[in-house]
Parts: C-alpha cells; structure tokens; sequence
C-alpha cells in the first residue's frame, strides 16, 4: 500500500480508502471463491494491484473513456485501474462465472459505478472501446484475433487506440508479426524484483469499418 501511495501522490482520500480495502476484500473472498494462488495472495499488492496500475504509466485515461479488460479473472487490471479512474467506463468479463462474481461483490463494496463485470467470451462482445486491457490471457496473435473490430476510430488519448497487454519474459517471436506495437518496461516505474521482467506491451489496433 506505501508503494501504490508513492507512486500514486494525488489520490483522493476516497480512493486511498478503497485501495485500502482490496486486501481484506480479497482475503475475504478468495477463501470462499479461489481466484488468486495463496501464495499470491500475500503479495495482493505488489502482484496484483500495482502490477495492474503499471497500465496507468503508460496511459492515464481520460474521463468518458471506454475501456474493456478481457479475462479479468478477480478484477485484474480492471478493478484497481477503475479505483484511480473514475470517470471512465470499464467494461471486466471473463468466461468463468465465480470470478465475474467476485468482480462484483469487490466492485459492489467499494462502490464503484464505473464498473460494469459479465461472464463473455471477447469475441461476441457488442460495442468499440477506447482500449481493450489484460493480464496475459493468451498470446497476442490470438488476442487479437478475439478483440478485433472492437476499438474505437475517434482518437482522444496521447497514445492510438488498442490494446495495453500485462506481460512478461522475452517476446520477440510472439510480436514478430505487428508493426506498431511499443514495449514499456515496468522496472523503470517499480523497483521492486518482481517487475525485473513485466512489460505493458501497447498495440495500435486499426479501426474495422
């Protein structure tokens, strides 16, 4: 938590208050519904929560922006990228039920009404997105296979409109094939170990007419 307020220097006592929450609320649920390992769970917020804000580095979302995070799992990136954004639309699905409800109860409980959850799969999902958000789900090729046509021509944020992916590890070959994809370096935002290798890879998706 002195990390997330470090990095984050502006956040309102509101928002403190719900990042605050997330430890207990998933310690909560995860004994009940078991979305993140024990293991992990102990390191909530470096692995999940901070993890999940390195997005917001790279790109700040601007208020009215749509953003869709595709296999969500527990709510990450989404729920915490919808505690430091609240004035844009976040739109979490994932095809296994029990963690869309807990999506919903976390989202519920921290009262945030910029937070939309569904059990779907992306590929029938109806509507465009600013930028479509995700943990590592699958590997890009595929990934974009299931989010194509879904991001918005009308450009209003400093990066293109498409994909901001979590990953980690080397991925030349699985990129190879794009042309306007851009790698960010989580070590040069957080110092801790664990993001030695975790980058957000941002791939510029062009509108399907």
């Amino acid at each position: 938590m002195e990390e997330i307020l470090k990095q984050f220097p502006n956040l309102t006592e509101k928002q403190k208050q719900q990042f605050e929450m997330l430890g207990p609320l998933y310690s909560e649920w995860n004994a009940k519904i078991n979305v993140i390992s024990r293991k992990d769970i102990e390191e909530l917020y470096t692995r999940h929560v901070l993890h999940s804000l390195g997005i917001a580095k790279v790109m700040p979302f601007k208020p009215g922006a749509k953003v869709m995070d595709v296999g969500t799992g527990g709510g990450f990136p989404g729920i915490p990228l919808a505690i430091l954004f609240p004035e844009t639309e976040f739109y979490l699905i994932d095809v296994i039920a029990k963690k869309i409800k807990v999506v919903q109860e976390v989202a519920n409980a921290l009262g945030l009404t910029n937070v939309k959850a569904e059990q779907k799969r992306a590929e029938t999902v109806k509507g465009e997105f600013d930028f479509i958000v995700s943990r590592a789900v699958t590997n890009m090729p595929e990934f974009v296979k299931w989010v194509r046509g879904k991001v918005k021509k009308d450009q209003n944020h400093d990066l293109p409109n498409g994909i901001l992916y979590l990953k980690g590890g080397d991925l030349t070959e699985e990129l190879q094939v794009f042309q306007r994809v851009t790698l960010y370096n989580l070590s040069d935002y957080f110092t801790d170990e664990f993001f030695e290798t975790k980058k957000v890879v941002h791939l510029a998706m062009k509108y399907k007419v």
